[in-house]
């Protein structure tokens, strides 16, 4: 059984971090204590106590207790689950534990609905993806959002030393980390517990005189533990800031994630810079071409390049807004006809009013402009776009305004 295991905590008091809902006063303590255990979902990062509460929390409930991975459970798993809820096993409440919600599928979540709504199934899921994105809405109306952080080195401190304690019990040999050793680890291990833990028992193995020294756990700490999150919330150039931007960059660049920087990058040159620097847009992809032909590790230096670039730039989402609002209407149904001057093709039957097209084209007029109709009949005066207050937009208004009066 590996080191992480083998530690594991049976009481809220021997987990480590999280100190923002666990502990005296903290929220989920306060439920726990309650002895109401109600539907929970568990959000954070692996290696940070979310198996470990849930765990404590299901042991502590004197329900039928049922484990299932997301990864590997089906429906009918969870059918066999549900037929319980009348039977005598299923007289106090069945509390399933689910880990890695995320990996069911829609109709997998549903099926647990009904139990759920009517308190005869309990739920704690645990997930490390962001649950607003991928577990079904209705599932997560039913749940409280306990978001679990990364632990902080100075709380890892103790899990670690505590670890270096019982490698000594199990083999005898008395272990000394160097404080060095120690505090290089918490900080290597990217706030995960497991991780940490997996190293110290492989400090513990290849040392030969129980010494544990930084350079022994600068080789056995994982390079992979530095955390990064491939699917955009450290891809972020928010606010505008450069040094931010630049460091979340770095981390999947440390990861090997090319691919995913990339697409990022050119998502942002039209969602978050737009129309404020179109130039952008084309600047990013030659820096992106230029990245991919080039391959780690010389990538960096056109994606750092395209980073700062869309970071330091002016900012519009004007076009972003315009798309939305404008596919807001088409899914509410208002997507239909044509004006009749648009339609190339059209029949001047008898009941017509108005036979002919009557369509003007724009180029025979001053300015290249001409008043008329061009949105659908039930659209006709809908503004999608509002003009952004930077430069080239503000300049974009000013010389329609001028011909369209």
């Amino acid at each position: 059984m590996p080191l992480a295991d083998k530690i594991r905590p049976a009481t809220l008091s021997d987990v480590v971090g999280q100190t923002h809902i666990i502990g005296k006063n903290r929220p989920l303590s306060r439920i726990i204590e309650s002895g109401r255990i109600p539907n929970m979902i568990f959000y954070g990062p692996s290696g940070v106590g979310k198996t470990t509460v849930a765990r404590i929390i299901a042991e502590s409930a004197n329900m039928r207790l049922h484990k299932l991975n997301g990864t590997s459970a089906s429906t009918a798993d969870i059918k066999t689950i549900v037929s319980e809820v009348d039977t005598f096993l299923g007289s106090n409440g069945i509390l399933l534990y689910l880990d890695e919600i995320q990996y069911l599928n829609k109709k997998q979540q549903q099926s647990l609905l009904e139990y759920i709504e009517d308190g005869s199934i309990t739920l704690i899921a645990s997930t490390t993806e962001n649950p607003y994105f991928y577990i079904y809405n209705a599932i997560l109306s039913r749940c409280t959002v306990f978001e679990f952080k990364p632990v902080q080195p100075e709380e890892l401190e103790r899990a670690v030393r505590r670890g270096f304690t019982l490698m000594t019990e199990e083999t005898g040999i008395e272990y000394h980390p160097d404080d060095e050793a120690v505090k290089y680890i918490c900080r290597g291990c990217g706030g995960d517990v497991r991780k940490s833990l997996n190293t110290v028992e492989l400090c513990s193995l290849a040392s030969t005189d129980g010494r544990i020294t930084v350079e022994l756990a600068q080789q056995l700490t994982q390079r992979s533990n530095m955390r990064y999150d491939r699917d955009g919330d450290q891809h972020s150039i928010r606010g505008s800031d450069e040094n931010a931007a630049i460091h979340y960059a770095a981390r999947l660049v440390e990861a090997g994630d090319l691919i995913s920087i990339c697409r990022r990058l050119l998502v942002i040159a039209s969602e978050d810079i737009g129309l404020a620097y179109p130039q952008a847009v084309p600047i990013v992809k030659a820096c992106v071409d230029s990245a991919i032909q080039l391959g780690f590790p010389e990538a960096r230096i056109p994606i750092a390049e395209a980073v700062i670039l869309l970071a330091t730039a002016p900012k519009s989402n004007s076009a972003y807004n315009a798309m939305n609002a404008a596919l807001a209407d088409i899914k509410n149904g208002e997507a239909y006809g044509f004006p009749r001057q648009l339609q190339n093709v059209h029949c001047d039957g008898e009941g017509a009013a108005v036979k002919g097209q009557h369509y003007l084209y724009p180029h025979d007029y001053p300015n290249h402009w001409v008043k008329q109709q061009y949105l659908p009949d039930a659209l006709k005066d809908k503004v999608y776009y509002q003009y952004g207050d930077n430069k080239l937009e503000r300049a974009a208004q000013e010389y329609w305004s001028k011909i369209k009066k």
